[in-house]
């Protein structure tokens, strides 16, 4: 689903996902640090990109917002700044105010489209551990025309449950820059051929083929990524997958 757009530059790294369900004495918290943005993170070692995002009811797809749950994306320069922001104050703080929470450091396999006209580059070692054993995870982001945005949500929920009921998909929620017409998906596959048997058919590939006939999308990206490690509970499963990294 990426649209043709000119890239500003490209974007090569590790990227690091905290998923957040905030306890309810800490939302005014959370919503602080939503409100914040990207400028909570200035000065960050080798963080190249960053992203705040809210989610949907129950951390969903719902056009109803979430009171509790919320998404940090960040791109690092490299291994070592990722693991030193993932052990770091600001994510400790997040994590401490949180019911539940998923860490994860994640290597770029594949990627197409662009986000803020900045497209993701393969990150360097990748080609050689593609294959690897291990668990699978997929972002896509778009940015929906707002004449097009009744029509995007009308496919949505069918597709959204559909994802969370898919065999082998270990974790899915729904994220958004803004109301309607950003959003992001992100999900976890037990392993390659689980995720293609979901996005190949039924209301997933139904929202697919609406999207490409009816342009949808001003922008959107489209990336794999292998889970080098991660850490936490998600509606009460407990995730674990420590791997061990090349450094330099």
């Amino acid at each position: 689903m990426d649209i043709a757009t000119p890239h500003a530059n490209t974007l090569s790294g590790v990227v690091v996902l905290l998923l957040l369900d905030y306890l309810t004495q800490h939302r005014a918290w959370g919503w602080l640090k939503l409100a914040q943005g990207p400028a909570g993170l200035k000065g960050t070692p080798g963080l190249l990109f960053s992203k705040v995002m809210g989610s949907g009811q129950n951390g969903g797809f719902s056009l109803r917002p979430s009171s509790s749950h919320q998404g940090l994306l960040c791109i690092f320069d490299n291994p070592n700044d990722a693991e030193n922001f993932m052990a770091g104050p600001h994510v400790k703080a997040c994590q401490e105010r949180a019911k539940e929470h998923w860490l994860g450091m994640l290597r770029i396999t594949s990627s197409r489209g662009a986000w803020d006209q900045q497209a993701w580059d393969i990150t360097p070692g990748t080609k050689a551990q593609a294959a690897s054993a291990g668990p699978l995870a997929v972002l896509t982001r778009a940015s929906i025309r707002p004449a097009k945005a009744m029509a995007f949500w009308r496919h949505a929920p069918a597709s959204q449950a559909s994802l969370e009921q898919a065999p082998g998909c270990m974790l899915a929620m729904g994220l958004g820059e803004a109301p309607l017409v950003r959003q992001c998906t992100f999900s976890l596959w037990q392993d390659t051929q689980a995720m293609l048997d979901y996005a190949h058919q039924g209301a997933h590939q139904s929202a697919i083929q609406a999207a490409y006939k009816q342009d949808f999308f001003s922008e959107s990206l489209f990336v794999r990524m292998q889970v080098l490690r991660m850490q936490g509970h998600w509606k009460g499963q407990p995730f674990e997958h420590p791997m061990e990294l090349a450094h330099g």
